[in-house]
């Protein structure tokens, strides 16, 4: 329900061809399908399903009796972590969404009249991977899908909860494009312009589906009834978003196995050798990846003028010029959606793209090194992977 059909339009740089980025020839991209975020939130917070969702947050802790023989009555709490609506960030968000309203009604008379509702963070965790549909054949779709971390994982791990919501699908750059392009610039694009424009098309649907419309409701909240009778003001906030490797450098505008290749960190290509020692524990928590004012000032400038070089002066998108603005970080041309939506608001967009279980372990880099330990195990005896299995 509520699906939209939209188009998008991603100027064409091209290599010695001078012109303005409003000037420049466009790439139009049919056949993009989404939904308007409020309308799927809106649709299951008023569901029956939403009765059993968790608006105010806790803590979790298991408690620990003192060992036999010990008389004292002390014990140790340990604090539990499995859900969402448990974290310290969703009780972060909570706490700060109370803080800003006290203060707004404080600040409006106006807003003070109106009826006390609970305001309540609405925990989006975004999903999104390319799938093949056919056993024989290339066909294949790339949804974007979000849960609500309000709902128990036990219930959002069923298929018959039905708690995966489609929100989006993700076209490719059309099979013609190279046609299209070489019509429009006069000769055939570089494996560099290609991944430019995909970036483009990714921050490109995400323009379309944080709308103003969101992005109001993000600020101020959105009154719902929701399924146990109660009106709430609903604040909603990405949490989390899980993809893999290929996808998150899409979303997080930064190049794939770059000179810093990580959505989270700034480590370097050459330190990942060094995974799981001490240091590299060191440098993951001293040198994270932070949307800072200085950081939107170096990408800003940086954008700017390497934006002028690539369309005003026809500079190559690889070009030296280019890549010694770019490269260190390894930042990229396009301007992240989320970064231009949620830096205002204090979000640190990069926090959101969690490691993701099924591709960096069950079909990852980790299963390919275990199969290849086992093939050693086979190769020195069978009962050494007897033993193993017994272990």
């Amino acid at each position: 329900d509520g699906w939209v059909e939209a188009s998008v339009k991603i100027p064409l740089p091209g290599e010695g061809i001078k012109q303005k980025e409003a000037d420049a020839p466009k790439l139009k991209i049919d056949g993009i399908f989404y939904r308007k975020p409020l309308d799927v939130i809106q649709a299951v917070f008023q569901s029956e399903r939403s009765q059993n969702f968790h608006y105010i947050p806790f803590k979790l802790f298991q408690q620990h009796d003192s060992p036999p023989g010990n008389d004292s009555d002390d014990h140790v709490d340990i604090r539990l972590h499995h859900e969402l609506y448990n974290s310290d960030a969703y009780i972060k968000e909570y706490e700060h969404i109370q803080i800003q309203q006290r203060e707004r009604q404080l600040k409006d008379p106006q807003l003070a009249e109106e009826p006390e509702v609970e305001n309540v963070p609405v925990g989006i965790m975004g999903w999104s991977d390319e799938t093949q549909v056919t056993q024989f054949g290339d066909q294949s779709m790339w949804p974007i899908y979000i849960y609500f971390g309000n709902q128990s994982k036990y219930e959002l791990a069923k298929p018959t909860s039905f708690a995966a919501h489609h929100l989006a699908y993700i076209p490719k750059l059309p099979s013609n494009v190279q046609d299209q392009y070489q019509e429009k610039i006069g000769f055939p694009a570089s494996p560099e312009t290609l991944t430019h424009l995909k970036r483009e098309l990714m921050q490109a649907i995400w323009s379309l589906i944080l709308d103003p419309e969101f992005m109001h409701a993000y600020e101020h909240g959105i009154l719902v009834k929701c399924g146990d009778g109660i009106v709430r003001q609903l604040f909603p906030c990405f949490f989390t978003y899980s993809a893999d490797y290929p996808e998150k450098v899409l979303l997080a505008t930064i190049r794939s196995l770059g000179h810093c290749p990580c959505p989270h960190c700034l480590v370097e290509k050459h330190q990942i050798r060094q995974l799981g020692m001490h240091w590299d524990r060191s440098r993951w928590v001293n040198k994270p990846r932070i949307d800072t004012q200085h950081c939107q000032n170096i990408i800003a400038n940086s954008l700017g003028a390497n934006l002028k070089w690539i369309f005003d002066h026809g500079y190559r998108i690889a070009s030296q010029a280019i890549e010694a603005f770019l490269q260190p970080l390894s930042y990229t041309l396009t301007v992240n959606t989320f970064s231009d939506r949620f830096y205002k608001f204090g979000t640190n967009f990069f926090l959101m793209f969690v490691p993701d279980v099924l591709h960096e372990i069950e079909l990852g880099v980790w299963k390919a090194i275990l199969t290849h330990l086992i093939r050693i195990l086979f190769a020195h005896s069978n009962d050494t992977v007897q033993e193993l299995n017994a272990q």
